[in-house]
């Protein structure tokens, strides 16, 4: 069998892709190819400026300094479930912001901004997908829009997370995020740790929806080697890419579909697990608490309940609890995904979110936890 060779010139490979287009056997079940600018066009018009860049890159590495225990700051990052409503976003934001200057010597806050939803079935698939609600999915308007709000975020004074879920988004908007996560159904997939190998931020990877944390452990220590994958560049064209592996992945406890873990036996076992993992860097100084989802059983006011417990923990000099993670909005409860003009203004349409006055007050307490832990230490 003759060896395949790749074409030898451009002349070539226009020849060969002309050749290549087999419509009997291909696209199938596809509708539609609707063709989206590279992210180089999107990164010109909604540029990162010289302000939002020193942000981003200080950000990032006081993140890394409380995950590698170098700052004994109690990493925050609080925000909405998802993204629906860039107006409602901005006001949180900006209210987020305020608290963040009063309380930035005990708390290091980071705003979560998520544009994408993992559904276990169907559903809203976040803001990038759908941005009007409509099923029109006009995803050119979401990834402006995604790129608009994060940029809103930055200029308030805020550093930014999201949730990693399609390993094309990250051209378009990963040189505004500080921090990242990969959630409890990719954790296992070996593309997200690919992704995460390549990412330019710490990125914490959650335990599995079971609840087993060896998954999560094996992507820390998977991500902190170099990969090579097929991606694209910021001018689109696919390319194989070459990473150097990344130093400051870390566990991020959620619950499970049997339950919580954020209680001192699972936090205690969890970081034991790390130990005898071959995860290093944070896995050795402790691991964050996603006091939402399975933690909480996706009741707000039972998350509110799981913050306060993890803030006295923290008060008493618990070790390894490096960072709480919380969702908030500015109205308690959720709603059903539908057109902006269709809902409650600042309430959730994924999960239930702890509301604003109450987050505040959290956010308070988990600062007062914080001096109480280094008063003890003093």
């Amino acid at each position: 069998m003759a060896a395949l060779r790749g074409p030898d010139s451009s002349e070539d490979a226009r020849r060969l892709g002309e050749q290549a287009v087999f419509p009997e056997t291909v696209d199938v079940n596809i509708r539609q190819l609707d063709p989206i600018p590279a992210p180089r066009a999107f990164l010109r018009e909604l540029p990162l400026t010289d302000a939002m860049s020193e942000l981003v890159l200080t950000s990032r590495q006081q993140i890394r300094d409380v995950l590698h225990g170098r700052d004994d700051r109690l990493l925050v990052i609080v925000g909405p479930c998802s993204i629906h409503d860039p107006k409602a976003a901005h006001e949180y934001a900006q209210r987020l912001a305020a608290v963040n200057r009063e309380l930035n010597d005990r708390l290091l806050i980071v705003m979560r901004v998520y544009f994408e939803k993992p559904r276990t079935t169907i559903g809203w698939k976040g803001l990038i997908n759908d941005p009007d609600l409509d099923g029109r999915f006009n995803i050119r308007k979401g990834m402006w829009l995604a790129r608009k709000v994060l940029t809103d975020v930055l200029n308030l004074g805020l550093p930014t997370a999201t949730e990693w879920l399609d390993p094309i988004t990250p051209q378009y908007i990963c040189d505004l995020i500080s921090w990242g996560a990969i959630g409890a159904r990719n954790t296992e997939s070996q593309v997200h740790r690919e992704l995460a190998s390549g990412l330019s931020m710490p990125v914490g990877f959650k335990n599995a929806t079971d609840g087993s944390i060896k998954p999560a452990a094996d992507s820390c220590y998977a991500a902190a080697f170099e990969h090579h994958f097929l991606s694209i560049n910021l001018d689109g064209r696919v390319i194989s890419a070459e990473t150097k592996g990344n130093p400051d992945c870390h566990l991020v406890l959620r619950g499970s579909n049997h339950g919580p873990n954020y209680d001192k036996a699972s936090v205690a076992q969890a970081l034991e697990d790390l130990r005898k993992s071959k995860a290093s860097g944070p896995s050795e100084h402790g691991l964050i608490i996603d006091a939402a989802h399975g933690n909480c059983g996706k009741d707000e006011v039972r998350e509110a309940e799981v913050v306060e417990e993890i803030a006295q923990r923290v008060a008493e000099g618990e070790p390894g609890i490096l960072g709480v993670m919380m969702e908030s909005f500015l109205v308690a409860g959720h709603q059903k995904p539908a057109p902006l003009d269709q809902l409650v203004y600042g309430q959730s349409v994924t999960d239930s979110c702890v509301p604003w006055d109450r987050t505040e007050e959290l956010l308070h307490t988990l600062a007062d936890a914080v001096a109480a832990r280094r008063a003890a230490r003093d």
